[in-house]
């Protein structure tokens, strides 16, 4: 089978489509035929070596890289009872996805209805999963309360948005320009803020009448986190649950202080998808909120395997105006 593999930490062009045996299921193992593959900023983490050590996103060299993918089961391993070949299955947080075909635990696939299309499918795993923890886990939104939205017209920001706006919450995004302004507001964003021209901190100010939102979603990092400290109410949130920008290297204790007693988090979404259960009871709300036209799932592109290093390319310029997808045929 073709995977994209990676041999040493590096650039987009690092990644290379080898021709690798296809993998057979263990015990509690699926193999799933993959139609499609999320690109991610998580992948981009991997290829370069940002996650080199952690031990929640092990990268091992030489790898599979992709997080997330759709397809129907090909095989099941031993003891598996509740998966048989050809269901439409979707999953994330398992490496490898950038390929033909894919071992994935049992446990970690969800069914994909008849009426979701895999493209939307594979985009409702990993982004959507992130914006589903972000507004109802990691800091439940509640009618009536603020956050700020960074990059508000990426894939994981319009989902973002419009989680926020259906659980009652006033949503202010950056984004980068008029044209994603318009996406943005699209989505549902009551304000937007050009962060290349305006200083989103002073805007937020002055949006919330000094205040500052309750919580702040930033997957920027570098650039934006010092700023989205000051943004957070007293005794709010600061979730920094990516680094486009670049990593953040360090917080000091007493900038939160100074903020206004705030929290601060750095999350992983495996920390929140830490059972079938709780996988499948967010797949199933943004199932049934694409099914009932509460949530629009965006596919910006579709490229094929080979051009996964392209891809990446756009997500790392920033360039996305929705989900970026492979696809296997």
């Amino acid at each position: 089978m073709r995977a994209v593999q990676v041999a040493a930490f590096g650039g987009p062009n690092v990644l290379t489509v080898a021709d690798v045996p296809a993998p057979k299921p263990g015990a509690g193992e699926v193999l799933v035929q993959l139609a499609r593959a999320g690109i991610n900023f998580i992948d981009v983490y991997m290829r370069s070596g940002v996650y080199a050590k952690s031990d929640t996103y092990k990268t091992p060299l030489p790898m599979t890289i992709g997080m997330e993918g759709a397809g129907t089961v090909a095989a099941v391993g031993e003891n598996v009872t509740n998966w048989k070949v050809g269901d439409r299955v979707a999953y994330c947080l398992v490496r490898g996805s950038y390929a033909d075909f894919a071992i994935v635990p049992a446990w970690k696939l969800v069914p994909v209805p008849d009426d979701i299309n895999f493209d939307v499918a594979t985009a409702l795993m990993l982004q959507g999963s992130t914006a589903h923890y972000l507004t109802h886990s990691a800091f439940p939104l509640q009618p009536g309360q603020n956050c700020l939205v960074h990059a508000g017209a990426g894939g994981v920001g319009q989902i973002l948005i419009q989680l926020a706006k259906l659980r009652g919450a006033t949503v202010i995004a950056t984004v980068g320009s008029e044209d994603k302004a318009r996406i943005a507001t699209e989505r549902g964003a009551d304000h937007c803020i050009l962060y290349r021209t305006e200083d989103f901190r002073e805007r937020v100010k002055e949006i919330t009448g000094g205040k500052g939102v309750n919580v702040v979603y930033d997957s920027v990092g570098r650039d934006t986190i010092h700023a989205s400290i000051r943004c957070v109410a007293r005794r709010g949130l600061c979730i920094l649950y990516g680094a486009s920008s670049g990593v953040v290297s360090s917080i000091e204790p007493i900038e939160l202080a100074e903020a206004g007693s705030v929290f601060f988090t750095r999350p992983h979404l495996a920390d929140y998808m830490a059972n079938a259960d709780e996988i499948q009871a967010r797949a199933n709300d943004l199932f049934n909120a694409v099914r009932d036209k509460r949530l629009t799932v965006v596919i910006d592109q579709v490229l094929p395997l080979e051009k996964a290093g392209k891809a990446h390319e756009v997500i790392e310029a920033r360039e996305t105006r929705g989900k970026l997808l492979l696809a296997m045929s």
